[in-house]
């Protein structure tokens, strides 16, 4: 396989950044650090200003061992935060799998709702028909609740992700919800398996998954377990490989990044445009 990894490749046309904020108490990156409302909006102007396009909220953590949030914890910690910056126009998705949740964002402004299991209750579509948002359609091995630390091969990590997919962008469609508002995101990390071979699998196939589905295509692989896994490297040291992993990402044609570091990968991104332009 040969990797294109060119300044072209990449800035054919820019990914949007999705600068990740977490309202929680154990987020595995930054869990504590951005649960006052007033820190987590800080948290938001700073990726705005490093180059987000569209600032994602979770309240409540998916890493395995994370701590069960109830639905009115999760819009209590998002409440405040989702008002000013819908108020300040900023384009915002929520990550939460609870529909409870998400029907809440929806009414208070946000633009896209993220949830890990690609909304799986059919009981709820006519209401995610009617909302508007975009929605993130997620695959994870795990149907229910956080991730957990499961160990699946790569060929049965593909054919779940086929599987999934094909019958729920199907499901949504007939529930009335159009293709123009549906991105997937295949999962990475502990949402594929423990190992780390799933996730490169996933990453090296981005593109004919795009293809294969017509629909923009997110990827996180921001400080993600295979990257600590294949490096060695713990959470204080992990910029360099995710980095490398979301450039690869943007070369594979992801159409959204979601990130904890907007700063790295928007400067990143406008050097391989310099470059690119340079050669032209």
């Amino acid at each position: 396989m040969v990797y294109d990894f060119t300044p072209s490749a990449l800035s054919t046309v820019r990914p949007r950044l999705v600068g990740i904020v977490n309202v929680t108490a154990d987020s595995f990156s930054d869990g504590g650090r951005f649960l006052a409302t007033e820190d987590a909006l800080a948290q938001a102007w700073r990726l705005l200003a490093a180059g987000a396009d569209i600032i994602e909220l979770g309240a409540a953590a998916s890493h395995p061992g994370a701590e069960r949030v109830s639905v009115d914890a999760e819009i209590r910690r998002l409440a405040d935060v989702l008002d000013e910056l819908v108020t300040a126009r900023v384009p915002v998705s929520i990550d939460s799998y609870a529909p409870e949740t998400q029907l809440y964002a929806a009414a208070h402004g946000a633009t896209y709702l993220n949830d890990i299991h690609g909304f799986p209750d059919p009981e709820r579509y006519a209401e995610l028909a009617d909302s508007g948002c975009t929605l993130i359609v997620m695959h994870a091995v795990q149907h229910r609740g956080p991730a957990t630390k499961v160990r699946i091969d790569p060929p049965a990590v593909q054919q779940g992700i086929d599987r999934f997919f094909r019958d729920r962008l199907d499901a949504l469609q007939a529930a009335g919800i159009s293709r123009d508002r549906l991105v997937v995101d295949p999962g990475l990390g502990y949402f594929l398996s423990s190992a780390p071979e799933p996730s490169i699998m996933v990453l090296a196939g981005l593109a004919d998954l795009k293809a294969g589905y017509g629909l923009p295509v997110l990827v996180s692989p921001s400080r993600k377990s295979f990257l600590r896994t294949l490096t060695g490297k713990d959470l204080a040291d992990i910029g360099p490989a995710t980095l490398a992993a979301e450039l690869y990402a943007a070369g594979q044609g992801a159409d959204f990044i979601r990130t904890h570091d907007v700063a790295a990968l928007s400067d990143a991104l406008t050097i391989f445009t310099a470059l690119a332009k340079g050669r032209a």
